[in-house]
Parts: structure tokens; sequence; C-alpha cells
């Protein structure tokens, strides 16, 4: 059987590396990081990494690339099937070097699987190293989304972040915030924009949607769901959502969905 410890995958002498594996709901990683590049494929459920300089929803039909070494933990909502593929630091030259989600490609999902199923010690002239190459080609080309919750340097901005991400239905306008942070309206805004590359607003709404997404996924009302994050109505909520990651019901080939609260 193939192992499920990510350290039994950092060395193998191959480009791609993977392993599949499951988690209960609620599960949890403590923060570690990896000496290779990792590509966190969800192929059920919704995880939620975090790192010093982000935050990540990864829905069901998305992978976050994480860059080597970089320390993140990862939070599991519901009930987690996941496939990491552990790629070598020399087989990923001009990649992003900074964690990002991704959309996972059909043609990438299918690589990923059917690489489960050969050999960790895969023939490079044959199949294996065929679907490898289509797992490094596909995760370079795939687009990036807008599941994620970049975090500011600055120490008042960033309280102001930790506290929208404790608690997203927090109704406090931005002269208030900037008040509690201890700075002008027009620093926290300028701060936003240039250490985030979202406004006060976007970003607010964003932690929004990435909570109301975990919450969903742990089962929880849709009512509830929209409330907890501050939204008067399941509509406008969805419309958010929609708005955020492309419209519920997409019918595109192979396209990865998530649904909204409902």
């Amino acid at each position: 059987m193939r192992s499920i410890r990510a350290e039994d995958y950092q060395d193998v002498p191959r480009a791609v590396a993977v392993m599949p594996k499951s988690f209960a709901a609620g599960s949890r990683t403590e923060r570690h990081s990896h000496k290779r590049a990792q590509l966190l494929y969800a192929t059920a459920g919704l995880m939620m990494a975090t790192a010093e300089d982000g935050t990540w929803v990864v829905p069901e039909g998305h992978a976050l690339w994480i860059p080597p070494r970089l320390p993140h933990a990862v939070v599991m909502h519901g009930d987690v099937a996941m496939c990491s593929a552990y790629l070598a630091v020399e087989a990923i030259a001009g990649f992003s070097e900074r964690a990002r989600v991704i959309e996972v490609s059909p043609l990438l999902a299918a690589a990923l699987v059917a690489l489960t199923g050969e050999p960790i010690l895969y023939d490079e002239r044959g199949r294996g190293g065929h679907l490898a190459a289509l797992v490094l080609d596909e995760t370079r080309r795939a687009p990036e989304t807008r599941l994620t919750l970049p975090l500011p340097r600055d120490a008042r901005l960033r309280r102001i972040c930790l506290g929208l991400i404790d608690d997203p239905a927090l109704a406090l306008g931005l002269d208030a915030w900037a008040d509690q942070a201890g700075v002008s309206r027009r620093t926290l805004t300028r701060g936003f924009r240039r250490e985030t590359g979202l406004s006060f607003g976007q970003w607010r709404a964003r932690a929004r949607i990435v909570r109301a997404l975990a919450l969903a996924a742990d089962g929880r009302a849709a009512r509830h769901v929209a409330a907890s994050v501050g939204y008067r109505s399941i509509q406008a909520l969805r419309g958010r959502i929609e708005a955020l990651i492309g419209r519920e019901g997409d019918t595109r080939p192979g396209s990865a969905t998530v649904a909204p609260p409902g």
C-alpha cells in the first residue's frame, strides 16, 4: 500500500510523487512545511489552509499550490478526500512563488488520479512519466481563482484582518475600524490596497464568503450561514458567492463548481 506520510514523498527520485489521503471532518494539521512544492487537490470536502501571508479556501475540484518550504496548516471542513502531488524543485522552474488556489482542469484531475495507480518509482519513459509531465504542464497553466485572503504585513492592518476572520459578521464601518487600528481612514484604505491588492470592502466581502463556504461544508443550515457572516438573506450571500467564484451550475465539460449555501 502507498504511504500516507508526506515525509515519505520528499526524496522520491521522480519529478512528481502523489499521495491520496482522507481526513474526517474537523481534522487539522499542525503548521508544517515540505522540501518539495505541493499541489493539494480536494477531491471531496473543503479545506482551509493558512500561512503567514494568507488564508486559502480549497473546495472540491480545486487545488492549492504551495511553494517549497512554505509553513502552512490545514483544517478540514466536512469529510475530506485529497490527492497531494509533491513536485521536485528542479521540475518547477517558472511556477508561481506564492501560494494560490487554482482551478483543476479535467485533464489535470484525470492525470493525478491515474498517477496514483502507477508505482511510486514509475517508468519515466512510460505511462507514469507521461502522466507526471501532464501534471506539471497543467499545473503551470492552471488559472488562479479568487479563493484567497491575502494578509497584510502591517501589524495594525493585520489585527483588523484577523478580527474579521474571527467574526466576519462584524458591522463596523471603515472609520470605526480605522479608529480601532489607530490609523487614519486614508492610511487604512491605502494600506489595504498596497499590501493585499484589494480594497477594504473587497477584502471583507471575501472574508465573509470564505467563512460561508466553510460553514456550509460543515453542514450548517443556509440561514445560519448567512447570518453568521453578516448577510440578512440567503439570496444576498448566494449572489456574492456567485460573483466571486462563478455561477452555480456551470455546465462546461468537467468544470468544478462550488454550490452556495442552500
